[in-house]
């Protein structure tokens, strides 16, 4: 059994190495929650409220829509420590049920992170999206990016599938690599496309963790100001185009014209 000083040290280690990797998204998201006016946010596949209780800590109310009661039941509690319980509801269901759980037009912001990979129709579930935000709302889409997916299973002498993976439109396909089922990977173009076809505006596209997954773990969990310098250079890279295509990530912000 590890020692209790030992599990704090990795838990410190993880939301040190955790903050790196999302930094790039909160500080995109940091000027549309920075506003004194409290805003209807619907975080969908949010789970335990990773984003959500931070939100919240903003004093924005947070509607978060996932499919797991476990999680919901972790969100509960994590939201009533933080002292955001009355800002932060969760709500059992999916982008597939999503017309009924929310409101049209009701969102001023919507949170979309690590779901689109997983749907059976990306168009349709954007669609969706698009019709609960209000006009002028906001969709802050996270999306695992292919080329970074070829990279890293070329790095790691998988050539076949990384070959395999190469060619696979994730707007078309199903993430079928081989005799391998996985999460769909989107290239940027692929993403402004989709926004398009939907109706949302031209998004603003930044490159999230660019370095953070090819970084040995050891370097910056016990490197003394590791995490800081690691979340500062992806910061750095995060709006520079030429760093999509090397991204593990993208994030896009785009907007519902009014």
């Amino acid at each position: 059994m590890s020692a209790p000083g030992s599990a704090r040290s990795t838990q410190s280690a993880h939301h040190r190495r955790s903050s790196a990797r999302t930094a790039v998204v909160w500080d995109a998201l940091r000027p549309l929650l920075g506003q004194d006016e409290p805003l209807e946010v619907l975080d969908i596949g949010g789970g335990t409220g990773g984003f959500a209780v931070g939100v919240a800590e903003l004093g924005h109310h947070v509607v978060v829509v996932d499919p797991s009661p476990d999680a919901l039941a972790t969100l509960a509690r994590r939201s009533a420590e933080a002292g955001v319980a009355d800002r932060v509801r969760g709500v059992q269901g999916d982008l597939a049920t999503l017309a009924d759980l929310a409101p049209a037009d009701g969102a001023d912001v919507v949170l979309c992170h690590g779901v689109l990979e997983v749907v059976d129709d990306p168009r349709a579930a954007l669609a969706s999206i698009h019709d609960v935000l209000r006009p002028g709302g906001t969709l802050s889409l996270l999306v695992s990016q292919r080329h970074a997916a070829v990279l890293a299973r070329a790095m790691a002498g998988h050539f076949r599938q990384a070959h395999e993976l190469l060619d696979a439109d994730g707007t078309t396909d199903a993430g079928t690599i081989g005799e391998t089922t996985g999460p769909r990977r989107f290239t940027a173009e692929e993403i402004r496309s989709l926004l398009a076809e939907v109706g949302l505006g031209e998004p603003t596209l930044h490159a999230v963790r660019v370095f953070g997954d090819l970084v040995p773990s050891s370097l910056v969990d016990l490197e003394p100001g590791a995490a800081a310098a690691l979340a500062s250079l992806e910061q750095a890279v995060s709006t520079r185009p030429e760093y999509l295509a090397l991204a593990t990530q993208v994030h896009a912000l785009a907007r519902r014209g009014d």
